[in-house]
């Protein structure tokens, strides 16, 4: 039972949950609150989550991760395919069952009166196979972290919005892109340790694109954008600008960014940056979250 618990990376769903809560806290900002329909849309988007984990474990089985030696606690995969303790089999009828019992969700959301939720969960299930699964395997080609940036970003708060408000809302939309940013330079970092063994499988991501090298000034880039772009929403959606709070994160980013930058080429002086990362994409999204619960009443 450990190992198949083992093989969902629970703590990585924290990356579509806060998301989730960020796009229904923007909907109670604005007086409008369902616990009952926000309860099934963090079961769904958490299962779509749990379905894609899989999926990139299946996947990478037959690539990168046998001959991946640089393994970090977040990083590597959940490595029970190669350690023998779940078969290959048994991990892609996992991630099928998540995304039926996702899709099982989407059709309660139906019934409930959001009927969009198909087309962005749709979009979200494709997107969780189109990164893993041939013929297109994104994270083999460079747009992995773009889709990433977009699915766990301003798609999934969209959509928590929808599922609240009954509504679309270019808000809704906007106010994922920093959770977008930060997700992504999760991802990011974690391919650091995972170089060699990308390049040798022809994982081509944009870090063994660029070299870890040049690729560290990009996720000093993308750590910097999570925080501008909140300044910026908060600028033009005034009513929000308690978001502001979501600050009170940026030193742990900042030594996130010191340490990478010092350690990039160690896949064991790195974990720390990748921790704090994961840290602060959580702890940055739950701040938004109070600031947009807040500014119902200030």
């Amino acid at each position: 039972m450990n190992a198949y618990l083992k093989a969902l990376r629970l703590p990585f769903t924290a990356g579509s949950v806060v998301p989730v809560l960020i796009g229904a806290a923007l909907a109670f900002s604005e007086g409008v609150w369902d616990g009952g329909l926000l309860g099934i849309t963090v079961l769904g988007v958490a299962c779509l989550h749990l379905g894609a984990n899989l999926l990139n474990d299946y996947y990478d089985a037959k690539g990168s991760d046998p001959i991946n030696v640089r393994v970090t606690p977040f990083s590597g995969g959940s490595r029970v395919i190669q350690q023998g303790k779940v078969k290959a089999g048994a991990v892609l009828a996992m991630a099928i069952a998540f995304f039926l019992l996702a899709a099982l969700c989407a059709v309660w959301l139906v019934k409930e009166g959001r009927p969009l939720v198909i087309l962005l969960g749709g979009i979200g299930l494709l997107a969780g196979w189109a990164y893993s699964a041939p013929p297109l395997q994104l994270m083999s080609r460079g747009w992995g972290e773009v889709v990433i940036f977009l699915a766990f970003g301003p798609l999934v708060t969209l959509g928590s919005y929808y599922v609240m408000a009954n509504s679309l809302s270019f808000e809704a939309f906007c106010i994922g892109i920093p959770q977008g940013f930060l997700i992504s330079a999760v991802i990011w970092i974690n391919q650091f340790p995972d170089y060699e063994a990308d390049k040798g499988a022809g994982k081509k991501n944009l870090v063994v694109r660029l070299g870890p090298s040049k690729a560290r000034y990009l996720f000093i880039m993308i750590m910097i954008l999570s925080y501008v772009s909140v300044g910026l929403l908060a600028g033009v959606f005034t009513e929000v600008y308690l978001i502001m709070i979501s600050f009170a994160s940026l030193p742990l980013a900042v030594r996130a960014m010191v340490v990478l930058w010092k350690h990039y080429a160690s896949h064991e002086q790195i974990i720390p940056a990748q921790a704090a990362t994961i840290q602060v994409m959580t702890i940055h999204g739950l701040l938004v979250t109070l600031g947009l619960v807040l500014s119902r009443w200030f």
